[in-house]
């Protein structure tokens, strides 16, 4: 995986991406020169279209990159992929147009851009064909070796068993016989040359994937796999880093404090989130609030109670805000007390369901976001009532106070929606992961891909 800005980026689908844009920048060329043709002018020189046939490229890949198109899904499944790749082309094109009438500019024919369209969707998909195809992912996949046989060394077997994994793991080594799960280990006495055994089955990685590692750290042969040309990883940072999420079931108070991560040097990023913050919830408030009082209209019509609600959230630092949305469920809703959101809950409301599957009911917190409570991408914003239960059962739940609560998050993006104290536990390791690794690039990264959620209803409820 390539780190970019403190994030990991798969090499399948970091050249994915680079071969998608070169591939769009010839579809643009080629409908150029097809409109030129058609009109019977000169095509021009290169450099009098490149801006133009570059901003093409840079939106439509910018709309891949929200719907979706380089999900694990769509980089193994053809099918999968092409009906992204339409909606990614077609939300591209329909910007560019609107772009292009808002500046009153000239840089697109409306025949360029629909040549664009069709030839780009046919190299995209070509594209797929070559590398999801013939090379697939696995072509990227590095070659692991476990140094564990018990239960940590399980999960990982399970992690590289999975689709999309961006790895292989080619052996275990045992290095005691007290917690050994993993039958197939083999046992490191049975090793006589560990570094003849790593070179030889071409490991890049090693992992280690100990229960116990106090006093128990096998540093000749961690030190002998390093001459030997392997990466050494711990479990945790490598679960973190091939799944996006910090594992609570390996994780310790030692890895959170030694790890990279949680820097105070945020002052200016801090700075850039906040002004970003105000901008875009101003913005949106202004756009939105003849949806925000239609939509109130009808909730009121719909069902008796206030068009919108209004309930204490617990925000950064742990102090509690007066967060804000549509109302979406009856005002007898917590009648015997706080509840969590259940599949096909009967307390929601006929209008509630429908501003819950598209998310309207969530665009009143932008005033939140301009007053400063919350920001547009950080943890979801939970209940007191909840916050004190899920304190004592979870591990570092505290830690995800740490950033300022969002109306779109890593763990929203990442995992289904759920209601139930192990589905906060996942959301809670997807947190933990942004808390420690946030970045503007991150924010961005949620905010494209918050289009996927929404479209596809991915997590509503």
């Amino acid at each position: 995986m390539i780190r970019l800005f403190k994030h990991y980026i798969p090499h399948a689908v970091l050249l994915l991406g680079l071969l998608d844009f070169a591939l769009l920048i010839a579809a643009g060329d080629l409908a150029w020169r097809m409109t030129a043709r058609r009109l019977g002018v000169d095509v021009g020189e290169m450099d009098a279209r490149m801006w133009p046939i570059a901003g093409f490229s840079a939106m439509v890949l910018t709309a891949m990159v929200a719907v979706g198109v380089y999900g694990s899904d769509c980089v193994r499944s053809i099918r999968y992929a092409l009906a992204r790749l339409l909606v990614a082309i077609s939300l591209g094109v329909i910007a560019l147009v609107l772009i292009d009438f808002a500046v009153g500019g000239h840089n697109f024919w409306r025949s360029t851009l629909f040549y664009s369209m069709i030839c780009a969707v046919g190299l995209l998909i070509a594209n797929r064909i070559v590398v999801g195809g013939i090379l697939g992912v696995t072509a990227f996949r590095r070659r692991v070796l476990v140094l564990g046989a018990g239960p940590r060394a399980q999960r990982l077997r399970e992690l590289g068993e999975a689709r999309d994994a961006g790895f292989v793991i080619v052996g275990f080594i045992g290095m005691d016989d007290k917690t050994k799960v993993v039958e197939e280990a083999i046992a490191r006495s049975a090793i006589h040359n560990l570094k003849r055994y790593v070179q030889n089955l071409g490991v890049s990685e090693v992992v280690l994937a100990l229960e116990e590692r106090r006093n128990a750290l096998p540093l000749k042969d961690l030190l002998r796999m390093k001459t030997a040309g392997a990466h050494i990883n711990d479990v945790s940072s490598f679960v973190e880093r091939e799944t996006g999420r910090v594992d609570l079931d390996s994780v310790n108070p030692s890895w959170l404090i030694f790890s990279d991560g949680f820097s105070s040097g945020r002052a200016l990023s801090s700075m850039a989130k906040r002004l970003f913050d105000i901008v875009a919830s101003l913005v949106l408030l202004v756009l939105t609030a003849p949806l925000i009082a239609l939509f109130a209209v009808l909730v009121k019509l719909d069902s008796k109670g206030p068009a919108f609600f209004r309930q204490t959230r617990v925000g950064l630092f742990g102090q509690g805000f007066e967060l804000i949305k549509l109302r979406s469920m009856r005002i007898d809703a917590e009648a015997n007390g706080a509840q969590w959101a259940a599949k096909n809950d009967p307390r929601v409301t006929r209008i509630g369901s429908l501003i819950r599957k598209v998310r309207i009911d969530e665009l009143p917190q932008a005033w939140n976001v301009l007053k400063g409570d919350m920001s547009f991408v950080g943890p979801r914003p939970e209940r007191p009532e909840f916050v004190a239960d899920l304190e004592e059962q979870l591990p570092y739940y505290a830690e995800r106070h740490m950033v300022k609560p969002g109306i779109t998050g890593w763990a929203q993006i990442n995992y289904p929606y759920g209601a139930s104290i192990e589905d906060a536990r996942h959301k809670l390791e997807y947190d933990l992961y942004y808390a420690k690794n946030y970045t503007p690039f991150l924010d961005l990264l949620i905010i494209l891909q918050t289009l996927r959620v929404v479209l596809w209803s991915e997590g509503a409820r």
